[in-house]
C-alpha cells in the first residue's frame, strides 16, 4: 500500500487549512496596522493596543467574560464530571434514559431555543438578569461537553487500580480523589478547557440572558461590528487568540509530561520485578 501522501491530498490539506486559519492571520496583522481603517495597510505600529486598554468599555467586557467563562466552566466540570460518572458506573437505574438524554440534550438544540427558554424561566420565576444569570445559562450548555469528555476516559478505566485500593482498606472518597481524579485529570481538565472556551466564544445565549452591567466582549464586539470594524477590535481578539492559545499549548505539554513520567514509571517498575 502506497502511503506517500498525494498532491490531490496535500493540495486539499493546504486549502483546507488556509481556509481555517489565513482570517486569523490576518486578523491578527492588521492588529499593529497603523491607519484606522482596517483594510489598508498603513505600517507597523503597536498604537491600538495601547488605545485598547484606554478603552473602559471594551476592558469592563473583557473582565466579564473572564469571570463568567472561569465560573461557569469550574462549576460545569465538577457537574459534568459527577454526570459522567453516574452514567458509567451506576449501570441501568431507573430514570437513566431521562437522566442521559437532559445532560446530553444541549449537545443538540439550537442556542436559540437553549437562551429563549432560559429567558422565559428566569422572567417566570422573577429572578433578576444579569451576571449571575449568564453563569448559570453557561454552565447549563456547557456542562453536557465536559460529561462526554469524561465519560469517553471512564470508559475506558481499568478499575482494579480502585478495586486494589479498596482491598487494602482506603475508603471510597479517598481513593476518588487519590487514584480515580489524577487518572482522568487530563480528560477532566480537557473538559474545563472545552467549557471555558465555549464560554468566551458565546454570544447568542449571553444575549437572551443578560440584564444592566453584564456585557459580555463577544456581545460588545458585535455592538460595535455593525457599525463598522475598529482596529481595538482587532486587538483585543488577538490578545484572546493568544491567550487561548497558550492555555492549549500548556495543557498539551503537561499532559505529555505527566504521560512521560508513567511510562518511565512502568518501565522502572518493569525493570525491579
Amino acid at each position: 500500500m502506497n502511503s506517500r501522501a498525494s498532491w490531490f491530498n496535500v493540495t486539499s490539506v493546504t486549502l483546507g487549512l488556509a481556509f481555517l486559519y489565513l482570517p486569523i492571520l490576518l486578523l491578527i496583522i492588521y492588529s499593529f496596522n497603523e491607519s484606522r481603517l482596517v483594510t489598508v495597510w498603513a505600517g507597523f505600529s503597536t498604537k491600538w493596543y495601547v488605545e485598547l486598554f484606554s478603552n473602559k468599555g471594551l476592558l469592563d467586557a473583557a473582565w466579564v467574560t473572564l469571570r463568567v467563562a472561569f465560573l461557569s466552566a469550574t462549576v460545569a466540570t465538577v457537574l459534568g464530571t459527577l454526570a459522567a460518572i453516574t452514567l458509567v458506573r451506576f449501570g441501568r437505574f431507573y430514570g437513566r434514559t431521562l437522566f442521559s438524554g437532559m445532560i446530553y440534550a444541549p449537545l443538540v438544540m439550537p442556542d436559540v431555543i437553549i437562551g429563549l427558554s432560559l429567558l422565559l424561566l428566569f422572567v417566570s420565576v422573577d429572578f433578576g438578569r444579569g451576571f449571575w444569570t449568564i453563569v448559570l445559562a453557561h454552565i447549563t450548555f456547557s456542562m453536557c461537553f465536559v460529561a462526554i469528555v469524561v465519560q469517553s476516559r471512564l470508559v475506558t478505566f481499568d478499575r482494579s487500580l480502585e478495586e486494589a485500593a479498596l482491598d487494602l482498606g482506603c475508603p471510597p472518597v479517598k481513593t476518588f480523589f487519590q487514584i480515580t481524579l489524577p487518572l482522568i485529570a487530563p480528560a477532566v481538565i480537557a473538559g474545563w478547557m472545552l467549557a471555558f472556551t465555549l464560554s468566551l466564544d458565546d454570544l447568542v445565549i449571553a444575549s437572551f440572558t443578560t440584564g444592566p452591567g453584564a456585557t459580555t466582549l463577544p456581545m460588545k464586539i458585535y455592538s460595535q461590528v455593525r457599525l463598522g470594524v475598529t482596529p481595538e477590535i482587532n486587538a483585543v481578539s488577538t490578545i484572546m487568540i493568544g491567550l487561548v492559545s497558550i492555555g492549549v499549548i500548556t495543557a498539551s505539554l503537561m499532559t505529555k509530561r505527566r504521560q512521560a513520567s508513567r511510562i518511565r514509571a512502568e518501565r522502572q517498575a518493569a525493570a525491579n520485578r
